[in-house]
């Protein structure tokens, strides 16, 4: 896959940053020595944690090099590192490991939920949101036509472009035993849209870029135009003229101990 666009990613960012917002403002810390932003993007969730904890030490890990340049022209304070979150590990113990919007990419939930809550400090969280929209008309359609020709051959097993999360109730499952305390739930946020091409811009910034890099420019304006038109079925104009986007989304925070 080719490297992520900053730019295209923050064409939404009021938007995308609210969930990060509202998953820290449910984070029971004070005043954490060490706070990890796991997957930090161009730096907009980052911002929120130096702005809260302005005391701690914030490291943002993200694997994208784009996203990391442009987070560290943001914020040139703050240690960003590249890693992989399968398999990054924390040079100390942090009192609060943050991810939001990015282990959707990451596989095998069942043993990344504990190795990240078992590298916490005592006492530290994990705080974690997830878009749980793989069954909205934006994820169906896009993994339905990546299974026609002209695309399969190019883009593979649609079902494997994205990990497939668990139900919430799993994820309690995983923490709860060892945590002192766990907060799951979902949000369903609804975006107003100026046309059915602003939906589809905003999913080329995320969930579509995935099913369109393989593809030849030729066959990237086929695969676009055609989903286009199925998003605009699936999203009718309301009364002002805008659409809206239903974006399901899955929060948890764990916090260990003391």
């Amino acid at each position: 896959m080719q490297d992520w666009n900053p730019q295209l990613y923050s064409r939404y960012e009021d938007e995308r940053t609210r969930p990060a917002r509202e998953l820290l403002a449910r984070v029971p810390l004070t005043d954490p020595s060490v706070v990890v932003d796991l997957g930090c993007g161009p730096g907009n969730s980052t911002e929120l944690l130096v702005a809260r904890y302005p005391r701690a030490r914030v490291i943002g890990v993200d694997n994208s090099k784009a996203m990391l340049d442009s987070a560290q022209k943001r914020l040139p304070s703050v240690d960003f590192v590249a890693a992989d979150i399968a398999d990054w590990v924390p040079d100390v113990a942090p009192n609060l490991i943050y991810a939001n919007a990015a282990l959707q990419w990451v596989s095998a939930h069942e043993a990344l939920i504990p190795r990240l809550f078992g590298a916490l400090g005592p006492g530290g969280v994990l705080a974690v949101q997830m878009p749980d929209n793989r069954a909205e008309p934006t994820h169906r359609h896009m993994r339905a036509l990546a299974d026609e020709s002209p695309y399969k051959a190019a883009i593979g097993d649609s079902g494997a472009v994205r990990t497939k999360l668990l139900r919430i109730q799993q994820y309690y499952d995983l923490l709860a035993r060892d945590a002192a305390q766990v907060d799951v739930w979902h949000t369903v946020y609804q975006h107003p849209m100026d046309s059915a091409a602003s939906i589809v811009e905003w999913v080329r910034g995320t969930g579509l870029k995935p099913f369109v890099d393989p593809l030849t420019d030729t066959l990237r304006a086929q695969f676009l135009a055609s989903y286009e038109q199925r998003i605009d079925s699936e999203y009718p104009v309301r009364s002002d003229g805008k659409r809206l986007l239903a974006f399901p989304r899955m929060f948890i925070v764990a916090q260990r101990p003391a």
